[in-house]
């Protein structure tokens, strides 16, 4: 019943923007998961743009809602017309989340089109390979990044730790100064534990890519128990926006934080500006969005070119960049021309591109994510 209503709800938006589009016309249909911004963003940025370039071209936006729920939504949709064998996929590009591009991937809806597009080339990053274990190598493009990094009070910190390693040594020296939400109420916290237990719990790379083998969850226990003893000097935030205003009241020195969520802060005036960045050694996870192109796509040459578009550099330095404040989907190094320097410094000062290839790092594969959330909850919240 619940997959009846999904296909009649984004079926009947679809057919009823269809309608309105000039007889003749060539249509595409973009659907995305994601907050509100993300249907906007495609609906009155990228989209105008888009048509712009293409005359009679109409492009119709529909948004599933934030969340994994949301990219949930349009693999139901496509999987319904994969069993029913439709001839053609009524969605010609998706926004889905890196957990979804895989499974797609692996339920074999996608067509491998990234060698075939220009803007292919301009991403070297794991997050365009792996999927949390998932080789989606040619199916997928990074719309953009969100990445996790420290956040500290340079007025308070003159020589902030640049590695986990001298994290634990200035917590103990500053008892109760840095600040973090554990793994409850934001992905901020949970970001920082797995980024300990990639320190610390072994082979990070393995837990990136797997394969998935149990036994190494037991290589943990010392990184657990040392994160147990670490746990003791800092401060409990109640998630995500609570680190950031328990640092702008100087509550906490530093914490982790989402780095789009970190510069609209600051945008906004909701932090100092001695507030800064940093990505510790050897590194901590975020997250691409996905641009998809079903296999079956009805306009599958005009969506290549859609996400050529929305991957070139002018688009993701001024729609990407300065628009939201995120990471770009492509290779940092390839928007300097495109953005002037003030916008380049706010967003790269702290946190080079360079750091970003070397220590922006995936979230691990499923069932080590799930092992490490349990085992934080078991070894160390207990």
């Amino acid at each position: 019943m619940r997959l009846t209503r999904l296909m009649s709800l984004v079926g009947a938006a679809l057919a009823a923007n269809v309608l309105t589009a000039p007889a003749g016309a060539a249509t595409l249909n973009v659907v995305t998961a994601g907050d509100q911004n993300m249907a906007d963003y495609v609906r009155d940025y990228l989209g105008p743009k888009f048509q712009k370039d293409n005359p009679g071209v109409t492009i119709n936006v529909f948004g599933t809602g934030p969340g994994d729920a949301g990219s949930q939504k349009i693999f139901e949709k496509l999987e319904a017309q994969q069993k029913a064998s439709t001839a053609t996929y009524d969605i010609d590009v998706a926004v889905v989340h890196q957990k979804m591009g895989g499974q797609m991937v692996e339920a074999g809806m996608l067509e491998p089109y990234r060698g075939k597009i220009a803007t292919g080339k301009l991403v070297s990053r794991d997050t365009a390979v792996n999927a949390l274990g998932v080789n989606v190598d040619g199916y997928v493009m990074p719309m953009f990044h969100s990445q996790t990094a420290l956040a500290y009070n340079s007025d308070l910190v003159k020589s902030p730790p640049k590695s986990y390693n001298e994290l634990k040594s200035w917590v103990q020296a500053h008892p109760k100064q840095f600040g973090y939400n554990g793994i409850k109420n934001g992905m901020s916290g949970v970001s920082f534990v797995v980024g300990w237990i990639y320190a610390y719990g072994g082979n990070a790379d393995k837990l990136m890519k797997g394969p998935y083998d149990k036994a190494v969850e037991a290589s943990w226990d010392k990184a657990f128990a040392d994160l147990k003893e670490f746990n003791k000097n800092v401060t409990f935030t109640p998630g995500n926006a609570g680190t950031m205003d328990m640092l702008n009241r100087g509550e906490i020195a530093i914490g982790p934080v989402w780095v789009d969520m970190f510069y609209t802060w600051m945008a906004d005036g909701k932090l100092p500006p001695s507030v800064k960045l940093l990505l510790p050694e050897p590194g901590m996870p975020g997250q691409p969005m996905f641009y998809v192109i079903p296999n079956k796509a009805a306009s599958k040459d005009l969506a290549m070119k859609f996400v050529e578009l929305a991957t070139s550099p002018a688009v993701q330095a001024e729609g990407i960049v300065k628009r939201f404040n995120w990471y770009p989907g492509i290779d940092a190094e390839h928007l300097k021309g495109s953005l002037d320097q003030a916008v380049w410094n706010k967003l790269f000062d702290d946190v080079s591109p360079q750091d970003l290839a070397k220590k922006g790092q995936p979230f691990p594969i499923v069932p080590y994510f799930s092992a490490i959330t349990e085992g934080y909850e078991k070894k160390v919240s207990n």
